[in-house]
């Protein structure tokens, strides 16, 4: 049985450890926020929080998570009201809006490493992150209107 937190909520699964954290937090969960993008861990549409650090949920089996804490982007604020999320909407960043909630997660992972990130930490570390739309400038504003 593996043991972990979800959204600040203990959960326990006996299925499959091997499954993707990706599949038990969206089909054993119900937490349809978290998007499968390309399954191979190189869009980052399926990006979480594992102990406070951005992963791909794709490649993460749950017992991976043994013991550790998830947040999803249902888990970032409960009224979805995250200076990230604000910010996201204020600059009106989605267009299609799949990648959005990997964008966010990757972000505000990048915003608690670095308060202030300058264009370059952003680039560096939204750089695994494909919006198809190529919304990226509006991506950095939001960033940076949230760290403000």
């Amino acid at each position: 049985m593996v043991r972990l937190k979800v959204n600040g909520t203990d959960q326990s699964f006996d299925g499959d450890p091997s499954m993707p954290l990706l599949w038990y937090v969206r089909d054993v969960l119900g937490l349809t926020g978290t998007k499968y993008g390309c399954g191979i861990a190189q869009c980052g549409a399926c990006t979480v929080h594992l102990d406070g650090h951005a992963v791909r949920s794709c490649q993460t089996a749950v017992r991976d998570a043994e013991g550790k804490s998830v947040t999803t982007i249902e888990g970032l604020h409960p009224e979805g009201e995250h200076p990230l999320q604000q910010a996201w909407l204020e600059v009106g960043v989605p267009q299609c809006g799949y990648c959005q909630t990997g964008q966010i997660m990757q972000a505000a992972a990048l915003l608690k490493e670095k308060p202030k990130p300058t264009d370059e930490d952003i680039d560096n570390a939204m750089a695994g992150n494909i919006c198809r739309c190529g919304t990226y400038v509006r991506i950095r504003a939001a960033i940076k209107q949230a760290a403000g």
